[in-house]
């Protein structure tokens, strides 16, 4: 489900106009997540870390209402809910675009994540049977420790989706880190925004 956003008592409305003219709206920023305490408990409980993470994400970005608006036309709307559209290694160093329902529950997550991924590493295409703006842009390259990070843009197609990405896992002082890259349209989202999504990530991951 998703409703309207009354634009005109929005206090972030001359915002959102402004931004809304850029030919790139997007901007970004890369920080360092603690994984030390997600780490032990994915691997104590045998999840994979991927998941774990991931979903922790998704859950954060799901408690924040700025990640689930979307731009449609002249209108921004509010999803209910945002699930996961997340690249997909394959065996043969190709990837994937995958579709993972938001849940939650880690384990019923999990769930519908393996059963995605295993779709999409049998397969030969790139962009998933089930596709929508209702979702986050997520990507993990966990061959680099990166410090900053772009994306490919096609600019005559508007959008608005979230795009977040993982780094490689190293250590530092006795803990574990992770890059993590957030890039959100500037007309829906601002650094206030973002902070917030990455300090309630980090709690989760405390968690």
């Amino acid at each position: 489900m998703k409703n309207l956003l009354d634009i005109e008592n929005w206090p972030r409305k001359e915002h959102f106009y402004f931004f809304s003219q850029f030919d790139e709206p997007f901007f970004g920023v890369t920080v360092e997540i603690d994984c030390t305490e997600a780490y032990k408990k994915a691997k104590a409980t045998g999840a994979s870390f991927f998941l774990y993470y991931l979903h922790k994400s998704l859950l954060a970005a799901n408690q924040i209402e700025s990640f689930r608006y979307r731009i449609e036309g002249k209108e921004v709307i509010i999803h209910d809910s945002i699930d996961a559209s997340a690249t997909i290694n394959r065996p043969d160093n190709t990837f994937g675009f995958s579709y993972i329902p938001f849940n939650e529950d880690f384990d019923e997550f999990v769930i519908g994540a393996k059963e995605e991924i295993a779709n999409v590493q049998a397969s030969k295409t790139l962009l998933p049977s089930k596709s929508g703006d209702n979702v986050i842009h997520y990507s993990s390259l966990p061959w680099l420790k990166f410090t900053s990070l772009s994306h490919a843009r096609h600019f005559a197609h508007k959008d608005s989706v979230p795009k977040i990405s993982f780094g490689k896992l190293f250590d530092k002082d006795g803990r574990k880190y992770m890059a993590c890259s957030i890039h959100v349209h500037h007309a829906l989202l601002d650094g206030f925004d973002v902070g917030k999504h990455v300090d309630l990530f980090q709690e989760l991951m405390n968690n």
